[in-house]
């Protein structure tokens, strides 16, 4: 028994260092690939509209997750789980290379709409940082079946999650008439 109780705090740690690791180093390299522009004769121009999509499709996976789980749909739940995190990660990558080779677009937008804007924007970008180590606090409860638990951090993580995943598309239409 006590072998299996050293295992089991050994497993946490591991997963607690790698939850932590991925959690500062996903802003911190997306912080520094910020800074790097790449001169490209090919335009990535096409890429917001993709990943505003991305965005628009994550929201509505995790919409269909809750309802999944809710009707006691485990496997389809798993799976929609899977596939918001696997968008989450196709955005992100296509986010960075967008903002690499790309100059940066300033919002037009005048009036009431103007700190609108950057109160959905700056929101948007502070709660995508917190949310990777709800997500991945989230994913490894699941996979560790302590379900008691990921359902506590689940009822936090998915209003977040969905805040950013909406407001993605939301800044997405907000700037795009500002787009070269």
């Amino acid at each position: 028994m006590k072998n299996k109780e050293v295992d089991i705090t050994d497993q946490k740690l591991k997963y607690k260092n790698i939850i932590i690791t991925v959690s500062l180093l996903i802003p911190v390299v997306v912080a520094i690939l910020f800074r790097v522009k790449i001169d490209v004769a090919y335009s990535f121009d096409f890429l917001p509209k993709i990943y505003a999509t991305i965005n628009g499709l994550t929201t509505i996976f995790l919409i269909l997750a809750y309802f999944a789980i809710r009707s006691k749909k485990i496997n389809l739940h798993r799976k929609l789980m899977k596939s918001s995190i696997f968008l989450s990660l196709v955005f992100l990558v296509m986010y960075v290379v967008y903002h690499m080779t790309s100059d940066p677009t300033p919002y037009g937008g005048e009036g009431f709409l103007r700190p609108l804007y950057f109160f959905i924007l700056i929101t948007h970008i502070a709660l995508s940082i917190g949310i990777i180590p709800l997500v991945l606090i989230s994913y490894v409860r699941a996979i560790s079946k302590h379900f008691s638990n990921h359902k506590k951090i689940a009822r936090i993580t998915l209003p977040i999650w969905l805040y950013i995943t909406t407001t993605g598309v939301i800044v997405y239409l907000m700037i795009s008439p500002y787009y070269n």
